[in-house]
């Protein structure tokens, strides 16, 4: 037993103005199941593929079967989830012949890495066969994979949030631990990539964030392609957004994409370079990355180097992907600026 005047300091609470778990000594909980059944469905409802056979997404979240809940002991953060997920998607030939088939995860839980995640995609009862179910298993499967993979990463950042309290001197447990991103295997794409230091965002959390680079080449010349990316009714051209929002003008804002990707033009070189602040949706409150267009003028054609700073790590594979195919591929498909890619 402590001597008096020798109490435990974990226990002090008169130098606090909430005298409430000093120290984050206790343990404490928060239910998260509501939060994460709505922002499961919000994600999954936003998964759409596109390939020669048409186009897949899913159209209904049908069940979401689980829990989840963050949970604080001695200044460490703990995330318990476990999901069974089951879904239907919806499939759309070039001709407007329409299928449907399903999508079941049952073990999206904290005890499996991303890539462990079991994802069952089929085609519903009665359904002839149809390669819209390939490109489902395929593609499909990598962008569900990809949307579960950013519920988690929200998880543990945007509703993290106040579960550590400050200390009697007002920092923070030296056992705060910053949430891992989501295990995934990398690919060949990402060997460039390097990882920055961890970005603070409006909201006060600090994320691990990283940069890449992206390169392409355009049949066309750099001021048609500028044009594309700043132009309001070539950018609803290209994106299939009648209500995409673009102001081109330094300052300007941008939405597209059903208002999955936003931003603001910081810098217009015209025909040579453009900066931008850019987010999806779901990344946390208010965090941008940084992106740069620099066009390079090759006689018939455009070199277009991207690059992209203060991305979520986490984030990285998806960012990549959005911007090959809603942005590079959308363009090429739309204008018929096809070139061979790097």
């Amino acid at each position: 037993m402590a001597k008096w005047g020798e109490g435990d300091p974990r226990w002090i609470v008169e130098e606090r103005a909430d005298a409430t778990n000093v120290n984050n000594w206790h343990w404490t909980e928060r239910d998260v199941t509501d939060w994460s059944t709505n922002k499961l469905k919000g994600l999954l409802m936003g998964v759409r593929v596109e390939g020669d056979q048409g186009t897949c997404e899913v159209t209904a979240v049908d069940s979401l079967e689980g829990e989840a809940s963050i949970n604080n002991r001695k200044g460490k953060l703990i995330h318990f989830y476990e999901w069974h997920v089951k879904a239907t998607w919806t499939g759309t030939t070039k001709s407007g012949i329409k299928y449907k088939g399903s999508i079941e995860v049952p073990n999206l839980s904290d005890e499996n890495d991303m890539d462990d995640l079991d994802i069952s995609i089929g085609l519903c009862k009665d359904e002839p066969q149809t390669p819209l179910a390939d490109l489902m298993k395929k593609e499909g499967a990598r962008a569900v994979r990809l949307a579960l993979g950013s519920y988690i990463s929200l998880l543990k950042t945007e509703f993290s949030q106040g579960m550590i309290l400050p200390t009697v001197n007002g920092v923070p447990s030296a056992k705060q631990e910053q949430p891992a991103p989501p295990k995934a295997k990398m690919d060949k794409t990402q060997a460039g990539s390097s990882t920055s230091a961890s970005s603070k965002s409006a909201a006060g959390v600090k994320i691990p964030t990283c940069k890449f680079s992206l390169k392409d080449t355009f049949l066309t010349a750099p001021e048609e392609l500028f044009r594309v990316f700043v132009n309001h009714e070539m950018v609803r051209a290209f994106t299939h957004d009648a209500d995409a929002v673009v102001e081109n003008q330094r300052g300007g804002k941008f939405r597209l994409l059903d208002g999955n990707v936003s931003g603001e033009f910081l810098d217009l070189v015209p025909d040579e370079k453009i900066v931008m602040k850019w987010r999806f949706k779901t990344w946390p409150c208010e965090h941008y990355a940084t992106v740069t267009l620099t066009l390079k003028d090759k006689g018939d054609e455009t070199d277009l180097h991207l690059e992209a700073r203060g991305v979520p790590t986490n984030e990285e594979e998806r960012t990549k992907e959005g911007w090959q195919r809603y942005y590079f591929e959308g363009i090429k498909q739309t204008f018929g600026f096809g070139a061979r890619l790097y």
